[in-house]
């Protein structure tokens, strides 16, 4: 597994030669961060509807606008086994009816990468530039990251770590799907909780999560929740942590961030496999001894 750590905002170690990984579902809190860049900029408000729709930008942020997701067809699974080209978002659309609201928004909470996929499309509408030159723009390069991009093809996922024996198609990921070093996973959270890209009162609404309920079995939660784009749960240590976890065909990537008074850690790790709650148990776990060893 592996693994990249911060402490008190400092890279420890700093790396070098660092492969790239698949973001997977990381993607998202970094969508949702350029998302809020333009509630920032009143380009749109938290709640004003999207495109209008009977939901909001809140609403998509925190996976409760009525969605379905693409992941609940098993047509959909069958095709990425077989390591298929994926379908146009438009045809995903048809099968999934995926204009038809589940429940009312606001109303209940469902994960939906469809609600993500909106979301990419607004940002290209409101900024008027290709979705990867406003994250960049937005989101990356102001937290200082490089080496970050979207995968657009099986073959850029060729040159990631463990590389991608099903050739899966990366356009199966219909928000986008960023790869990059596990380090600037870690910078990209750490900076976006600990500077101030965003004002203070849109960070604490980012961390206003909808509760979701106890332990998880198998995964390292006391309680879950969801926020605008991150995942924010308690641990058995009595800490809150928010970050995010994101899975794919063969690997899982988890990064969190705690604070403990003035001390702080942000860990990302990614693991072969599809075992979600050994990554996040690796991240809690290091980034407990890391605060232990502050005190």
């Amino acid at each position: 597994m592996l693994s990249s750590l911060i402490v008190n905002g400092q890279l420890l170690p700093a790396p070098t030669n660092e492969p790239l990984t698949p973001w997977w579902s990381f993607t998202k809190t970094v969508l949702a961060t350029t998302a809020l860049s333009l509630v920032r900029d009143n380009l749109i408000g938290l709640d004003d509807p999207v495109d209008a729709q009977p939901f909001t930008l809140r609403q998509l942020l925190r996976h409760e606008a009525g969605l379905a997701d693409y992941g609940e067809l098993a047509d959909y699974h069958a095709a990425v086994a077989r390591a298929e080209p994926a379908w146009s978002p438009d045809e995903m659309m048809r099968r999934l009816d995926g204009e038809r609201l589940r429940y009312p928004p606001g109303t209940g909470w469902g994960y939906s990468n469809v609600g993500y996929m909106l979301i990419s499309r607004l940002i290209e509408r409101l900024t008027d530039r290709p979705l990867e030159e406003a994250v960049t723009q937005r989101a990356l390069f102001p937290l200082g990251l490089a080496n970050v991009h979207f995968a657009k093809t099986p073959a850029d996922l060729h040159m990631t770590h463990l590389g991608n024996a099903s050739n899966y198609d990366p356009a199966w990921v219909y928000h986008g799907l960023l790869i990059g070093p596990l380090s600037q996973a870690a910078l990209f959270l750490d900076g976006l909780l600990g500077a101030d890209l965003l004002p203070g009162p849109l960070l604490q609404e980012m961390q206003t999560a909808r509760a979701l309920g106890g332990p998880i079995p198998g995964r390292p939660w006391a309680t879950a929740g969801y926020g605008l784009g991150v995942m924010q749960g308690s641990i058995e240590a009595g800490h809150s942590v928010c970050g995010h976890t994101g899975c794919g065909p063969g690997s899982v990537i988890a990064v969190y961030r705690v604070r403990d008074g003035d001390a702080s850690a942000c860990c990302a790790a990614f693991g072969a496999g599809d075992s979600q709650g050994a990554v996040e148990s690796e991240v809690i776990a290091t980034m407990l001894r890391a605060l232990r060893q502050q005190t």
